[in-house]
């Protein structure tokens, strides 16, 4: 083909924004400008992607259509941006020109992706020179965040770049048809990394390298053993879930309790063979986000019974490293177990392991033998979470792996900042313009380890975001260990305190944020949690407020009932069933089951405690409502992790929503007592459990739509957030949102971002950015945040 003259030919500069790093953005450039014959370069920029094109003008503007309208598998282009620049005729041919690795600036790097079909294919086929290669990766699939320590995405700024590419590697990542052309992750048996087994001391295993160590590890599994596993973002601790002693082992052992493990399927078949799964919930399963997907388990499911015990949801997910699908075997490979519970590699309270030392040490006890790799995680990255609604849209419950760190389209501008979220399922967030980023699901600030771990990850997430915070946002309790974090952060900044955001003022502000609103008008902001600090120093937690970015009103909340002993008060819902009873002024009686619950010294204490408020605090908590209904219906009683008493209650309702319509009345001012007598009446008849908690259910949903109904007349808006934890609970939203869209209201629903604590920090963020000042911690009754 005849190249153009310099007379007839143009030559354009052209710049993509988006996610186009860590993408194979740069090869598939190449081979579009190839297949044009169009000379020029591309290369990796601080921003995004540069090109310099030159050719006929009709091929270089085909070559600009194609960019924006058949990017590679996993970018997102959001920009591209063209000028004309002089003709060189310089240019030999195209070519890819390296990254300067100390340039700095902002792209946007994909999350980590699950294994692709091609190289599935490749690793179970012999006749590959990558057959069983634990690392098997190409420009469509691997790990990208936790590998990253920098920006511009290149492999001398990730955890491979201690891996020297052997000359059959070096090739294809040169070859511009090669689907591995400037795949940074790219190696094979000869020099990329490598798995080992590391035996307890007492175990009697013996250690064990590559394809050994994952038989090995595959035996000790059928053996009943636990394992712990390095993934991408950190490791998990593995075991058979169909093998009863194994299960109930690793639940000792991590002092778990009874809270739910998920469970790791070898395939889509496996899977659907324990749960049922709908379209939308298949399609989650295999997509290449890989989450946890809540599923409703099948009745004689073949699972331990200890896997997730008084649950309505069984959590499942497939294989997304090369090490999970090897692990489960390839064809002709010994048979092991079909189905692993795959829980975080930690211990209970503390972020997930993944530095292979610390492994041994923080792990020892836990596992009978460590499954590790020598390639370093760069930033832990835990499983994300979600469920699929009736309607197939998804509510992401954590968002964490396949998302992070994708940036989130702000409605507003935000100034440079940091939020931090909460002291439960904390997941930090910076902002700048009109993009937000999240950082990965960090847990429970309860110690050091997570503290350090929430340092890390902030120190990560400005290194590739380019985010350089002037302020920092945090929620108003005073007792949070991440509000006294901002306090040290902020001093460092421009701006040097915080902004203090009120609590469910910031649930709302995240929902108004993930669904695009500019905040012009104010929303009715539903806002049902465990727990958030409120204005008046009580615990607030049952919530309906007036809200926009700028400020709020508290509209309605649920009466209020004390809260004995505090913490003591949540981890015994016993304790709050009697607490609500009394406020309600409905009598212990003995037969109660929250009553037999109790011991006689607990009823002595909370008799004297009750009426003098020593040791109370007063909460306006839906999430501990929930909790006294579950215990005076006899569901749960004393729970051993957050929200089990709630969670179970839930599943009982499961079992009678389809055929029970009736819902139990709350009284005036949001009261409760109502419900509680009728189900009071409702024991005393024999009322089957299940329908005294559907009936409660459908109760709590018909107060949300008497509540909005009531805003509505008093300030004529029509739009309603549904926001907090509580909403989690999926007969609850689903039933509230029904009604309401019934009633001709706009219903706002969390989608990508967490409705609990997990998407806290977004409404922080933009609440923030409205209002600067830092809140002055002794004004505990101001409503605005700009005051």
């Amino acid at each position: 083909m005849t190249a153009p003259t310099t007379a007839t030919a143009v030559r354009r500069r052209i710049t993509v924004r988006g996610t186009v790093q860590g993408v194979g953005f740069r090869p598939h450039v190449h081979r579009l400008a190839a297949g044009l014959a169009l000379t020029g370069f591309v290369s990796n920029t601080p921003n995004g992607v540069l090109i310099e094109v030159e050719g006929t003008a009709v091929r270089v503007e085909r070559f600009r259509e194609l960019l924006a309208t058949e990017p590679p598998p996993l970018a997102t282009v959001t920009a591209v941006g063209v000028e004309e620049v002089p003709v060189t005729g310089a240019d030999p041919g195209f070519t890819i020109r390296a990254t300067d690795p100390s340039s700095q600036g902002r792209t946007q790097l994909p999350p980590d992706t699950a294994t692709c079909a091609d190289c599935l294919r490749e690793l179970a086929d012999p006749a590959d020179r990558r057959h069983g290669h634990p690392f098997i990766t190409c420009t469509h699939c691997g790990p990208r965040f936790t590998i990253a320590t920098g920006m511009p995405y290149d492999r001398a700024v990730t955890t491979m770049s201690g891996f020297p590419m052997c000359a059959g590697c070096a090739r294809e990542y040169e070859a511009p048809a090669d689907r591995r052309f400037h795949a940074q992750p790219v190696a094979c048996p000869d020099c990329g990394p490598r798995l080992r087994l590391v035996p307890a001391a007492d175990s009697g295993v013996r250690a064990a390298r590559d394809g050994e160590a994952l038989s090995r590890a595959r035996e000790l599994l059928a053996a009943g053993r636990i394992v712990a596993v390095k993934g991408i973002g950190g490791y998990h601790l593995a075991c058979d879930a169909t093998n009863a002693r194994a299960v109930d082992t690793l639940r000792t052992r991590k002092a778990r309790g009874d809270k739910p493990f998920a469970v790791m399927c070898a395939d889509l078949d496996e899977a659907e063979r324990i749960a049922v799964a709908g379209s939308a919930e298949r399609a989650a399963l295999t997509g290449p986000r890989r989450p946890i997907v809540l599923l409703r388990p099948r009745d004689g499911v073949r699972l331990a019974s200890g896997v997730c015990p008084g649950s309505p949801h069984l959590g499942v997910m497939l294989p997304y490293t090369p090490v999970h699908t090897l692990l489960f075997g390839l064809p002709g490979d010994p048979p092991g177990p079909r189905v692993l519970v795959m829980t975080s590699g930690n211990r209970s309270g503390e972020p997930i392991v993944t530095d292979d030392d610390e492994a041994l040490t923080r792990l020892f006890g836990l596992a009978d033998a460590w499954l590790a790799h020598d390639r370093r995680i760069a930033s832990p990255c835990d499983d994300s979470l979600l469920r699929v609604r009736a309607d197939g849209t998804e509510q992401v419950l954590r968002r964490s792996r396949g998302y992070v760190p994708r940036p989130l389209r702000l409605p507003v501008p935000v100034r440079p900042a940091l939020a931090v979220g909460g002291d439960l399922k904390n997941a930090l967030c910076v902002g700048e313009g009109e993009l937000a980023w999240f950082g990965p699901h960090i847990g429970d600030m309860g110690d050091l380890a997570t503290l350090e771990a929430a340092v890390r990850a902030e120190r990560h997430l400005r290194r590739l975001t380019g985010v350089r915070p002037e302020l920092v946002a945090a929620d108003r309790h005073p007792g949070y260990h991440a509000s006294a974090w901002a306090r040290r952060r902020a001093a460092r900044l421009p701006v040097n305190r915080p902004v203090f955001v009120q609590h469910h003022h910031a649930h709302v502000a995240a929902a108004m944020a993930e669904a695009g609103l500019d905040g012009t008008t104010p929303v009715i902001g539903v806002a049902f949690d465990g727990t958030g600090y409120g204005d008046d120093g009580t615990v607030w937690g049952g919530e309906v407020l007036v809200a926009d970015y700028t400020g709020y009103r508290r509209l309605a909340h649920l009466a209020p009932a004390p809260l004995p002993g505090g913490d003591a008060g949540v981890a015994n819902p016993c304790r709050m069933a009697l607490a609500r009873l009394w406020a309600a002024g409905l009598p212990w009686d003995a037969d109660l089951p929250c009553v037999v619950a109790c011991s006689r010294e607990e009823l002595r204490l909370l008799a004297r405690q009750l009426p003098s408020q020593v040791g109370c605090v007063a909460t306006s908590s839906m999430g501990r409502l929930f909790d006294a209904v579950s215990s005076l219906a006899g569901v749960c009683h004393r729970a051993g992790y957050e929200a089990q008493a709630a969670l179970e209650l839930e599943a009982q309702a499961c079992l009678a929503w389809d055929e029970e319509t009736a819902a139990y009345p709350f009284g005036d001012r949001f009261d409760p007592a109502p419900a509680l007598r009728a189900i009071v009446t409702d024991l005393r008849r024999g009322a089957p459990v299940p329908v005294i908690a559907a009936r409660f259910h459908r109760g709590v949903a018909r107060a949300v739509l008497d509540l909005c109904r009531g805003a509505r007349r008093a300030t004529g808006l029509t739009t309603v957030a549904l926001t907090g934890g509580v909403f989690a609970n999926a007969l609850l939203e689903q039933a509230g949102s029904d009604l309401l869209h019934g009633s001709g209201f706009t219903v706002v629903r969390h989608r990508e971002v967490p409705p609990n604590d997990g998407g806290l920090a977004l409404g922080q963020l933009v609440v923030a950015a409205h209002g600067q000042r830092p809140h002055d911690d002794r004004r505990t009754a101001v409503s605005d945040e700009t005051e």
